[in-house]
């Protein structure tokens, strides 16, 4: 962080020599101007938080490493510092909302009060989460703009892969190996992502609109959602 330099008051009148006196209000660096203080290891942290802020608000196009500094009250310098560049920085936030997308469809699996609730919630999870945090959805799936080598993200997105893997095996009863697929297993998989992935981006881009109004008032986007996956699970677990 860069430093206030003061230039020394002369003593005032009556002070004891060897003394400084304090600077008025008036030399003091303004509130406003001053970097917000982080220990070390809570800049990281901040930083992150700042840029998930900055990503929901202004977008993809408007996050910036100038933009992050900016919005966590810190030197242009500290996201560089932490992240490397603006790829490293966007890698790492992508990880966190990865593990926050696996946590909402582990949580949404453990529900239902029967096989047909349990395999729909994922699903729903999945949509709920794309339209509570649509900047951090569309940055996970920005894979031109992601570095896989880096830990934290490779280890999240495959954790989501899994967790998509595990559906189909459930609904299948049986084993998948996520290194040794069939084509038949693959073709189960693609087609369960596809169909909600596809779902969630129609629903993002307000493009279901027009399925919408030639249905009963009333019925809304998750309604649809409903009854797609009812006819989409029912099938899967007859089969």
């Amino acid at each position: 962080m860069s430093k206030i330099v003061r230039r020394a008051a002369r003593p005032a009148a009556g002070s004891k020599p060897g003394r400084m006196a304090r600077p008025r209000r008036s030399e003091r660096a303004p509130a406003s101007r001053q970097e917000t203080p982080y220990h070390h290891g809570a800049l990281r942290d901040a930083l992150l938080q700042a840029a998930e802020r900055v990503l929901e608000r202004d977008g993809l196009a408007g996050l910036t490493l100038r933009a992050v500094a900016r919005e966590a009250g810190v030197s242009h310098a500290a996201p560089t510092h932490h992240f490397g560049d603006l790829t490293g920085l966007v890698s790492e936030l992508a990880a966190i909302g990865f593990r926050g997308f696996n946590a909402a469809m582990a949580s949404a699996r453990a529900g239902g009060a029967n096989p047909v609730e349990r395999a729909m919630a994922p699903a729903k999870a999945y949509v709920a989460y794309a339209q509570a945090h649509p900047g951090m959805y569309g940055l996970m799936f920005r894979a031109e703009r992601l570095d896989y080598s880096r830990p934290a993200l490779n280890e999240a997105s495959e954790a989501s892969f899994a967790a998509l893997t595990g559906a189909v095996a459930a609904e299948r009863h049986e084993q998948i190996s996520e290194r040794a697929l069939t084509l038949d297993q693959a073709a189960a998989i693609a087609r369960n992502w596809s169909l909600i992935h596809g779902f969630t981006t129609l629903l993002l881009d307000c493009r279901l609109a027009h399925i919408l109004e030639q249905l009963p008032a009333g019925t809304t986007a998750d309604m649809l959602l409903d009854a797609m996956l009812k006819l989409t699970v029912a099938r899967n677990l007859g089969s």
